[in-house]
């Protein structure tokens, strides 16, 4: 695959819009046939765990988001995974650091993977943060 045709998506922030739209750009990145890596780090892999509460909308579109009942950010990228070549990894230092188990994070997610691996993985395609 061309480097141009992978796509790593670094998530660390933890608020509905930012995490919203880096769920639709691995959605619409895997669906269109690019291989898409997502890590999940800091104040972002707290909203992928079972049950977990829905983040904080930092302003007036995220309200919308909910009001108009948008997909969520969750169901967009379980879809990424099922439907394209996506990989939704939590970061293994922020399993480390909040305790986690791997029971306690939503089953479809990929195992944990380190910012060294994912870097090295990166290189010369599409890198994309939120």
């Amino acid at each position: 695959m061309p480097d141009s045709a992978r796509i790593s998506i670094v998530v660390v922030s933890g608020t509905l819009e930012r995490l919203q739209m880096a769920a639709m750009m691995a959605s619409v990145g895997a669906v269109s046939g690019n291989a898409v890596t997502v890590f999940l780090s800091m104040n972002a892999l707290q909203h992928f765990r079972r049950e977990a509460p829905a983040p904080a909308a930092e302003g007036p579109f995220g309200k919308l988001l909910t009001e108009k009942k948008a997909p969520g950010f969750r169901h967009l990228f379980r879809s990424a995974a099922e439907l394209g070549d996506a990989k939704i990894h939590p970061c293994s230092m922020a399993v480390d650091v909040l305790g986690l188990q791997s029971g306690d994070l939503e089953p479809w997610l990929a195992e944990p993977l380190g910012l060294t691996r994912f870097l090295a993985d990166a290189q010369g395609g599409q890198s994309w943060s939120f």
